[in-house]
């Protein structure tokens, strides 16, 4: 058996100083900040009202009965909280956090070395969980459903398998691919939760919060400005208050309001309803080079220079919830807001730059 992959522990209040990364090693500058402006409580947390209530619920029914709280399967897009809620249900249970991720798990050795170092009650939270290999999926179904470990040891006629007894756990998983997890392991959660994305009012109020903790002085309607462009998701708002600050810090009193937001946002490449530089060169590849489409994959993401992965994974979502495009069996095609965008956009079009 090999020893496990470095994995960082979480105490009950969350992340410590010098957590972080898998090797313990302390982490840079603005992740840093990422880990300080998570909640830590489940009643800090902002949106996902019904999945709040559910997890409410689990928490305290498995608390009641003295017992570690049921699997958790948490998914949807990236960004949305699920690395903080699982940190919250260690908090609420004043349980250990470990933390892996399905592509440190590269063999069952190493899954089984974490499963034999965990204590009664320990959360183990496994990012990616959809990225498990095979073979270290088969070592979860026993430990997920009787909590046992089966480890097969020697070679040949002389291989012979032990039953190791684990203490009763709770194994997070989070995913933005529900669809690649294989069904036998996503049947043995006993709780699963999909996140969706944030409305501006639940964002407003999560730049605010992330503003009080960073010292930045910001009005509603500057909160307002920055949370209507952050496509719905908390760490790109997070992320956006970090340069409206950048910038109110250097051009202008530090004091950030509408005006200052929407300066900043220019400066940054960030439109009016949240569109980057990328963003709006695919769309306006599709209506402008393909004509509205329709346009296949490869082609599209050939004609702006990214990798079919990129447009597909990280900038068509975005499209697709504002209605700017469509998915057809021919290929994409430009909804008429989509044209309608492009046609009121004023900057000039970074289309055929090739250094854009």
């Amino acid at each position: 058996m090999t020893g496990p992959p470095p994995a960082h522990d979480t105490g009950p209040d969350g992340p410590g100083p010098d957590d972080g990364v898998l090797d313990s090693t302390p982490l840079p500058g603005e992740d840093r900040l990422d880990a300080s402006l998570r909640p830590r409580r489940l009643d800090h947390f902002v949106g996902q009202p019904r999945v709040r209530r559910q997890l409410d619920v689990v928490i305290r029914g498995a608390s009641m009965r003295d017992l570690p709280v049921d699997h958790v399967l948490f998914s949807g897009p990236p960004g949305l909280g699920k690395t903080s809620l699982a940190a919250i249900v260690a908090t609420e249970v004043g349980a250990l956090l470990r933390h892996t991720s399905g592509p440190a798990l590269e063999r069952p050795g190493d899954l089984a070395a974490i499963l034999t170092n965990l204590e009664p009650g320990d959360v183990l939270f496994v990012d990616e969980i959809h990225r498990l290999p095979r073979t270290v999926e088969e070592v979860l179904y026993p430990a997920m459903e009787d909590f046992q470990l089966d480890i097969v040891v020697g070679k040949g006629p002389a291989a012979r398998s032990i039953r190791l007894e684990l203490p009763r756990f709770t194994l997070i998983g989070a995913t933005t691919r529900t669809g690649l997890i294989a069904t036998p392991l996503r049947d043995r959660f006993g709780f699963s939760a999909h996140l969706d994305y944030y409305d501006t009012d639940d964002l407003q109020s999560i730049v605010t919060r992330s503003a009080d903790l960073l010292d930045i002085p910001v009005t509603p309607d500057g909160a307002h400005e920055i949370a209507r462009r952050s496509r719905g998701t908390p760490r790109i708002a997070n992320r956006l208050l970090r340069r409206v600050r950048d910038y109110a810090e250097v051009e202008a009193s530090g004091h950030v309001d509408a005006a200052v937001a929407r300066a900043a946002l220019a400066v940054f490449d960030v439109d009016e309803v949240g569109l980057d530089r990328l963003d709006r060169r695919v769309l306006e590849a599709i209506v402008v080079r393909f004509e509205s489409g329709p346009v296949g994959l490869a082609t599209l993401a050939t004609s702006v220079g990214e990798e079919n992965d990129t447009v597909e994974d990280t900038v068509e979502p975005f499209l697709l919830q504002l209605g700017f495009i469509q998915r057809t069996p021919r290929g994409r095609v430009a909804t008429a807001a989509g044209r309608a965008h492009v046609d009121i956009d004023q900057r000039p079009s970074t289309l055929f730059d090739p250094t854009a």
